[in-house]
């Protein structure tokens, strides 16, 4: 299974989403095409009500542990109650790759 299926299908089951986006950007980076290192998650759930921001980027990345470990280099978090969303669902462009070294 790629780390791409697994961040998917580890999200879908703990935070139910309403709605999930998830952008494979490794080929606007140096990892290039084919690589699993940059990721930009767009999640819509309930589970996500009367929490801070932080507390949400700390759920996202305790359950994605394994994932940071085994390769994934960058998330990127946009997470959002469904009112929320309905408020504003934009999706900011991820910055420029900055390269160097293989890595950025």
């Amino acid at each position: 299974m790629s780390l791409e299926d697994r961040i998917r299908e580890k999200i879908q089951r703990e935070f139910k989403p309403q709605e999930l986006i998830l952008h494979n950007e490794s080929a606007q980076h140096a990892s290039g095409v084919g690589a699993e290192t940059h990721f930009k998650v767009f999640c819509v759930s309930d589970r996500f009500e009367h929490q801070s921001l932080i507390e949400r980027h700390r759920q996202l990345h305790a359950l994605l542990k394994e994932e940071l470990q085994d390769g994934v280099h960058a998330l990127s978090l946009i997470l959002k109650t469904p009112e929320e969303a309905s408020r504003s669902r934009e999706l900011p462009e991820s910055p420029p790759c900055r390269g160097g070294g293989g890595e950025d």
